[in-house]
């Protein structure tokens, strides 16, 4: 076996912390398998009175299919030595832990499907998950009132067993940084059609936002992948009073949407 190790010091020369987590390479060969474990430490401060520990660590076979990887996000109020218990520790699998004015995502997917987890950034509280890249926007012109828009698209081994059902196709969820606003139900009538719409391997979901501050609304768009033609099928949803407007969306044929309840 040869070993190849690169050991990276940052962060605690630069902050004064002491002993500190710190950032690593090592590079294995055993045979013909070739395997790269990296752990990566980056230190953040945030809102001016928090500072945040990123800690990701991999392994992954050169060759395979995905990586092993878990993401650690720590946080502590400013000033305070790193050495003590932090105000929270989130640990979840994934690869990435990126902050979003008041929430961070942690990227997910480690396979072949990207998802992510979206927490509170005051105190690691989860809020959501989403199967398309989060959406963020703020609902005010004069002051900045984040909102966070997210789908999640249940696969085979989904828990709640509600979201098991032939018709379901995916949750919209609307957030602000303390907490889930509303999640909306979509379904077809058409069980085919919904198990299409929820397919990871044959579809591709994207969700945008757009109009003016008193008149935005969010698109989710469902199209079939490559050789297929694209039959992309549009659900609209107004956003009012701060809060889906699901009395006012526009559907296709088949399909609904309707409030929702974890």
């Amino acid at each position: 076996m040869n070993i190849y190790r690169i050991v990276f010091l940052m962060g605690a020369a630069a902050w004064g912390l002491g002993a500190q987590p710190t950032s690593t390479y090592k590079y294995t060969v055993k045979g013909d398998e070739k395997t790269i474990e990296i752990t990566n430490v980056d230190y953040e401060l945030v809102n001016g009175n928090m500072v945040l520990r990123k800690t990701t660590r991999s392994k992954q076979v050169i060759g395979d299919m995905g990586m092993q990887a878990t993401s650690t996000t720590e946080a502590w109020p400013l000033g305070t030595d790193l050495a003590q218990k932090p105000l929270y520790s989130v640990t979840v699998e994934g690869n990435e832990s990126r902050t979003l004015e008041d929430v961070f995502v942690v990227s997910r997917g480690l396979e072949e499907v990207e998802w992510w987890s979206v927490y509170r950034l005051a105190n690691g509280f989860h809020l959501f998950d989403t199967y398309v890249p989060l959406v963020k926007f703020s609902i005010n012109r004069d002051l900045l009132v984040m909102r966070y828009v997210g789908l999640e698209v249940p696969d085979d081994e989904v828990k709640d067993a509600r979201l098991k059902d032939e018709h379901v196709v995916a949750v919209l969820t609307y957030a602000s940084e303390a907490k889930v606003i509303r999640e909306a139900l979509i379904t077809c009538d058409d069980p085919k059609l919904a198990q299409l719409m929820r397919s990871f391997a044959d579809e591709t979901r994207t969700l945008t936002q757009s109009g003016g501050f008193k008149s935005q609304i969010l698109r989710l768009a469902f199209s079939q992948n490559y050789p297929s033609p694209p039959a992309t099928i549009a659900v609209v949803v107004p956003i009012a009073g701060d809060d889906l407007d699901l009395a006012q969306a526009k559907l296709p044929p088949r399909v609904h949407i309707a409030a929702w309840k974890r």
